[in-house]
């Protein structure tokens, strides 16, 4: 099969987080040969550089229940923007953040494109936490805590309907991997929302191999492909120090990979982004590194 352009896409945006610094993450990655590395997997590589985002110690968090929410869904139309031309001209976009609030400005874009075309597009989500608040639920108001609540059409109107129609993805097309940590006012929403959420306690008694295959089929039935958001927080601390929200017991370094590689062997992504790299929190880079590592398997590096 002919290996697609890559569109690499930076989104610098710490707005959304707790913890400042994920927004060095997009420059880490990118330190960490990831254009390079994708090159010499024989994809055609073109850095598109950085959408704008503002920076917290130059505009007002406005109202606490969802911080930064105008300044937020602005970041995310022009990403959406992007990720929407880089589809229309056959690139895969590849979206480094940034905190995960971005996952709607990059799912906006990409379920904008399949909607002219009349098609659907399927979502796998992995990390440790839903992200499925709304700020009438959420203890601290990040907005990273509710894009992908926003994506199914929950949450502040100025990002359920980014792009003019909500949701972007229908929930029995959504695929939650890895959760562990849920809040309690939120836990009502994954379970009711049509979402199909697979916890640590799933990929433990079940392996890796199955809940990702469920996953799969989850995304594809019915539609045209799926977009991969990876949050590295997904990935237990030890392994991925460098991240916002670190929760133990993540996915091991064989699992992590073997989702992607799994992800690669289907064929079907059609977008990806890798969010909440923090270097503030990091041990020599370490973590931009295995996100390299993890994306270059969802591109479809194999062992053999």
């Amino acid at each position: 099969m002919r290996k697609p352009h890559i569109a690499i896409i930076g989104a610098p945006l710490d707005l959304g987080a707790g913890r400042r610094g994920v927004d060095m993450g997009v420059s880490a990655v990118r330190f960490a040969n990831l254009g390079q590395r994708l090159a010499e997997l024989g994809y055609k590589v073109e850095d598109l550089g950085n959408v704008a985002a503002e920076q917290p110690e130059r505009v007002a968090p406005g109202s606490g229940n969802a911080r930064y929410l105008q300044h937020i869904a602005h970041t995310c139309a022009r990403l959406a923007e992007c990720v929407e031309a880089a589809l229309a001209r056959g690139r895969l976009p590849l979206v480094i953040g940034g905190d995960h609030s971005i996952a709607v400005g990059t799912v906006s874009g990409a379920a904008r494109h399949m909607r002219r075309a009349r098609k659907r597009l399927g979502l796998v989500w992995v990390d440790a936490h839903p992200d499925m608040n709304t700020p009438e639920t959420s203890p601290s108001g990040n907005v990273h805590g509710m894009p992908l609540a926003c994506i199914v059409g929950m949450g502040p109107r100025k990002l359920t309907h980014l792009g003019g129609f909500s949701p972007k993805i229908d929930p029995k097309n959504v695929a939650l991997v890895g959760i562990r940590d849920v809040d309690a006012l939120e836990r009502p929403h994954v379970k009711d929302s049509g979402v199909h959420a697979f916890t640590m306690r799933d990929i433990d008694e079940r392996g890796m191999r199955a809940v990702m295959e469920e996953a799969l089929e989850i995304a594809n039935a019915g539609t045209q492909g799926f977009h991969l958001s990876l949050d590295m927080d997904s990935v237990d601390p030890q392994i991925a120090p460098g991240v916002g929200t670190p929760v133990r017991g993540g996915l091991s370094y064989r699992e992590a990979h073997l989702a992607m590689e799994m992800i690669g062997d289907c064929g079907r992504m059609t977008s990806m982004d890798v969010v909440e790299v923090n270097p503030v929190f990091d041990e020599a880079n370490r973590t931009a590194q295995f996100a390299v590592e993890l994306v270059l398997s969802a591109m479809g590096k194999r062992i053999l």
